[in-house]
């Protein structure tokens, strides 16, 4: 995390997205004071972005559910009283005003008495390799869904003239296979996968914050990703069909990477009539 003097709207990017309090669960004394030391923040302000990011998912969920027709859809979401989602990936997952958040509004809202819990396994900057180091947790955690949103940062590209992505594509598609076969034999969940989304590619570059760090994606790899995943016998979710190629502008942050909140609510709309479907 760069501890920089950074302007009240830089800093909540940052928090929208990075939460070392997940990183560092467990640790004696883990506070939201402390968070918000670690992100050079008041406590005051610290808890304000959250509230906002929060309302925002809810308010998105509300504004979904304003609709009839997919309100319905939502009760007919094939899970049982008492069950446990859990949502894995990275930062897109993680964002705090995300699809699985905005799935757990929608839930909340429209379903409290089958009184679903949702985990959000999202850590920003994972990749498919990640996952399967810290899939122990999940497995702890006794799901009866996992929807895995993965690999955009397997094609994460460093440097001013990269010469390959970070992960190969051989190496993405071993790790999906080991993240199927780990759920398989130590869960009873049923796994649905949700592809990476497109990008901004040009954005990405010239991004206050992505761009110093010389870091970019390339289309043309996600779309290679995606269509690793389609071949795979569980249920997917193509985002590639929903964001478009190049992204829709409306669906991402001025990153180019990270979706908007009308990015998202795409997101958890794609997954809602993929489960119902």
């Amino acid at each position: 995390m760069q501890n920089q003097p950074y302007a009240l709207e830089e800093r909540s990017y940052i928090i929208q997205f990075q939460h070392p309090e997940k990183i560092l669960a467990g640790m004696p004394g883990m506070s939201d004071a402390l968070v918000a030391m670690l992100h050079n923040i008041d406590l005051v302000t610290y808890q304000t972005i959250k509230t906002h990011f929060d309302d925002n998912a809810r308010n998105a969920a509300m504004d979904l559910l304003s609709d009839p027709a997919f309100a319905a859809r939502v009760d007919r979401l094939p899970f049982v009283a008492g069950q446990i989602i859990v949502g894995l990936g990275d930062s897109i997952t993680d964002d705090y005003q995300s699809w699985l958040e905005i799935l757990r509004h929608l839930l909340a809202l429209r379903r409290p008495q089958d009184n679903l819990t949702v985990i959000n396994a999202g850590i920003s900057g994972d990749t498919t390799a990640n996952l399967i180091s810290r899939f122990l947790d999940v497995v702890h955690a006794k799901p009866d869904w996992i929807f895995c949103f993965v690999g955009t940062n397997d094609a994460r590209l460093h440097g001013e003239s990269p010469s390959k992505t970070l992960l190969s594509l051989s190496e993405t598609a071993a790790n999906l296979n080991m993240l199927r076969h780990y759920a398989a034999k130590q869960t009873q969940a049923e796994w649905v996968w949700l592809t990476p989304a497109t990008v901004l590619e040009d954005w990405i570059g010239v991004d206050w914050f992505l761009g110093p760090l010389q870091l970019g994606w390339r289309n043309s790899d996600l779309a290679a990703i995606a269509e690793l995943m389609r071949t795979l016998p569980d249920p997917v979710v193509d985002l590639q069909a929903v964001f478009g190629t190049p992204a829709n502008p409306d669906y991402l942050l001025p990153d180019g990477l990270h979706p908007s909140l009308a990015g998202q609510k795409s997101i958890v709309t794609a997954l809602i009539e993929r489960l119902v479907a």
